[in-house]
């Protein structure tokens, strides 16, 4: 029988990750919808499929190595499953941040305006240049999960050593966690992306704003607009990143700290709300997507009226 905490957490971890596949399957089956009416794809599209699949992945992922870690914590931590589960779960983590960072990018080339040649040109050339971003950020994500391999393959052939357990949590887990921990850290540069990107935006936005009130026009334009919506997306992104990069790092080390099985709980159910309630963000402020959401809502609500029974 599990204990009030870990039926607390699997409540909770339930409930997330329902809601996080939703929302994120929400994303990928519109697109997809879309794309086989149109028979054409537009970029940012291909950027919120992409970035939805990488977190219904993670979503899963997360979830997976919490419940397994509750159903069997006797071979928790020693068994090639959750080795596995370390690979996928690097990769998924890291191409969700990376994909984040292209849709940033995104934003960035088609909105800002700044005079620089090669910004320019990169304008120019925006559907390439984020293709080979997109491609760029999947390869990188599959390299930095590469070494975790090796943990796998020391899971299927490590021999036995229970006479010396000390011995075997030094050789097995500390360079393992320092390992996943160092890889982990690449995290940063799809940060700084994001950041650099919200700056630009910012200065784009400013710049704007000067040339609007030489012209003395009193109201704000389309792209005044589009900058806005912009940077608030950029901004909750970042703030959802702050909260959820710390906290993903002390679960990647929790084989180092005492109660670890509880930092990791927590933990879970911390890392999960990112990738959850950021889809939900991105489906408000995509046009396309929330047309399609509040369309589905007044669905819903029709049906729900004609199932509510007649009462005389």
């Amino acid at each position: 029988m599990p204990s009030a905490i870990e039926a607390i957490y699997i409540i909770l971890i339930a409930g997330e990750l329902t809601i996080g596949i939703w929302g994120n399957g929400f994303i990928v089956l519109v697109n997809c919808i879309d794309w086989l009416k149109r028979r054409d794809i537009s970029l940012i599209d291909i950027i919120l499929i992409s970035l939805a699949i990488s977190r219904i992945c993670l979503l899963c992922v997360i979830s997976l190595d919490g419940f397994f870690m509750l159903l069997f914590p006797g071979t928790y931590g020693n068994s090639v499953l959750v080795s596995i589960v370390n690979v996928v779960w690097t990769f998924a983590n890291n191409s969700s941040l990376w994909f984040t960072s292209c849709l940033s990018i995104f934003y960035l080339l088609k909105i800002a305006n700044i005079s620089h040649p090669f910004f320019f040109w990169l304008k120019l050339k925006i559907n390439k240049v984020m293709l080979v971003i997109l491609l760029g950020s999947f390869l990188i994500s599959l390299i930095i999960s590469v070494p975790k391999n090796d943990d796998m393959w020391y899971h299927l052939f490590k021999v036995s050593h229970e006479e010396n357990i000390t011995w075997e949590f030094k050789v097995s887990k500390i360079p393992g966690t320092f390992k996943q921990l160092t890889l982990n850290l690449g995290g940063r540069v799809p940060f700084i992306l994001c950041l650099i990107s919200f700056f630009l935006l910012l200065f784009s936005l400013v710049r704007h704003t000067k040339q609007i009130q030489l012209h003395a026009t009193g109201f704000r334009d389309p792209s005044t607009e589009a900058h806005m919506r912009a940077i608030k997306a950029v901004i909750i992104f970042l703030l959802l990143l702050i909260v959820y990069y710390p906290v993903f790092l002390v679960m990647t080390s929790s084989a180092l700290i005492p109660q670890g099985k509880l930092v990791l709980m927590i933990g879970d159910i911390v890392t999960v709300i990112f990738p959850s309630s950021h889809s939900f963000i991105l489906i408000m402020g995509n046009s396309k997507l929330r047309e399609a959401f509040l369309k589905m809502l007044r669905f819903v609500k029709g049906f729900l009226r004609r199932r509510k029974p007649f009462v005389p």
